[in-house]
C-alpha cells in the first residue's frame, strides 16, 4: 500500500521551535511513520533535495527561512520491550515528547532517567545532543536506537559505539550522520536502581528535604523544582535551555585562569581535563540581563538566551556573538554553541 504525501509549503515554523523565531520552510513533512520515508524517497519530485531533520526545535536557532525540505518527525509510540543484564529496555517512537516519556517510566515503576526530567525536545533528539543534567547523560542509559538512511532507504539498528556519543555530542552531528534519521531510541534502564546524586544542587536539595532513601519520583520532582526555579519555560519565555556548553580545557590552563581568578568555577574530568562553567565566566564579562535589541541573557541564568518578545535569529546570533568575543577576550576561552544554526 503506498503512502500519498502530504507536502506543504511555505509553512511557518514560529511554533516548531522553542525559541519562537519566526521562519519558514520552503517545503514541509510531518513524518509520523517510516513509510512517510519510503514514500519521500519514490516520489521523482524530492529526489536529490536536501532535508533538515526537526523534532522538537529545542535545540535549533533559526536565523533565515530554511530553503530545504523540513521532515518534522512525529513518529509516537512507546513500550516496555522485557529484561536484558538486570535492565528493562523501554522504547520510544522519536516524536514522542521527552518529559512526558520520562514520566512514563516512571509512572511504570522504572527509574533511571528521572534526572533528565523537563528537559525540553522530543525522544529521537535526544542522543543527538546526547542530552544531559545533574548527573547524567543519555549514554549512559542508552540501549540502541534505529535509523533510516534518505540515502538508501535502509534501517539500521545503531549501538552506543556506533553513535559515537560525545559531551553534547554524537554521530549525527557529523558529516558521517547526514541524512541519518533516528525512528525509535531504546532506553536499557537498571533494575536495581540507585539513586544518583553525584551533582552536588540535586544531592543538598534531596537532603534539604529530608528524604534519606529518595524514590526515582522524588528525585525527579526534586529536578523539576529545580529547573523552574533557575531556568525560563519556553511556553512564556522564548529560550533553547543552556545556549553554550561547558568549555573544556587542559588542566595547566585553568590553573592559568585560577591563579588570575580564584573563584573560577570548574570540574575535574577523569582525563585530568578540566570543564569550566560557561554560566561563570559569561556572567564575569557582565552579560546576565543584558540584551542585544529583543534577544537578551536571562537574568537568574546567564547560560540561557532568551527571546524577550519579538527577537530574530540574527539577534540571538549577535548577542551570542557579542558574548563569546568579550569572554575570549577577558579568559582567552572559546564558547562553543549548543544549538543548531539554520
Amino acid at each position: 500500500m503506498s503512502t500519498e504525501l502530504t507536502i506543504e509549503h511555505d509553512v511557518s515554523l514560529q511554533a516548531f521551535n522553542t525559541f519562537g523565531l519566526a521562519a519558514y520552510a520552503r517545503h514541509y513533512l510531518r513524518v509520523t511513520d517510516v513509510s512517510d520515508l519510503d514514500a519521500l524517497r519514490a516520489d521523482a519530485r524530492f529526489a536529490g533535495m536536501a532535508c533538515f531533520i526537526l523534532g522538537g526545535g529545542s535545540n535549533v536557532l533559526l536565523t533565515r527561512d530554511v530553503a530545504a525540505l523540513v521532515l518534522h518527525m512525529a513518529i509516537g509510540g512507546r513500550e516496555i520491550l522485557g529484561e536484558a543484564d538486570g535492565k528493562t529496555l523501554v522504547r520510544a517512537g522519536a516524536g514522542e515528547n521527552w518529559h512526558a516519556f520520562v514520566d512514563y517510566t516512571l509512572a511504570q515503576g522504572l527509574g533511571g532517567l528521572e534526572n533528565l526530567s523537563l528537559i525540553p525536545g522530543t525522544v529521537g533528539a535526544a542522543p543527538i545532543q546526547n542530552i544531559g543534567a545533574y548527573g547524567l547523560e543519555i549514554k549512559d542509559v542508552f540501549h540502541s536506537l534505529t535509523i533510516y538512511d534518505l540515502a538508501s532507504g535502509e534501517r539500521r539498528t545503531l549501538d552506543a559505539a556506533a553513535c559515537r556519543f560525545g559531551y553534547r555530542d554524537s554521530i549525527f552531528k557529523h558529516a558521517e550522520g547526514a541524512g541519518l534519521v533516528v525512528l525509535d531510541v531504546t532506553f536499557a534502564l537498571p533494575r536495581a536502581w540507585q539513586p544518583n546524586l553525584r551533582y552536588a544542587e540535586l544531592a543538598q536539595a534531596v537532603e534539604a528535604a529530608g528524604v534519606a532513601a529518595p524514590t526515582p519520583r522524588q528525585v525527579s520532582d526534586t529536578v523539576i523544582a529545580i529547573r523552574r526555579r533557575k531556568l525560563p519555560d519556553p511556553a512564556q519565555i522564548g529560550n533553547a535551555g543552556s545556549f553554550f556548553k561547558n568549555p573544556v580545557v587542559p588542566a595547566a590552563q585553568c590553573a592559568a585562569l585560577l591563579a588570575r581568578f580564584p573563584q573560577l568555577v570548574h570540574h575535574r574530568q577523569p582525563d585530568g581535563s578540566e570543564k569550566l562553567a560557561a554560566g561563570w565566566l559569561i556572567d564575569q564579562c557582565g552579560w546576565k540581563g543584558k540584551s542585544v535589541g529583543a534577544a537578551g541573557v536571562y537574568p537568574k541564568q546567564a547560560l540561557v538566551l532568551v527571546n524577550n518578545g519579538g527577537a530574530t535569529g540574527a539577534e540571538v546570533q549577535a548577542l551570542a556573538q557579542a558574548i563569546q568575543r568579550d569572554v575570549r577576550e577577558r579568559f582567552s576561552v572559546e564558547l562553543e554553541p549548543e544549538p543548531v544554526f539554520i
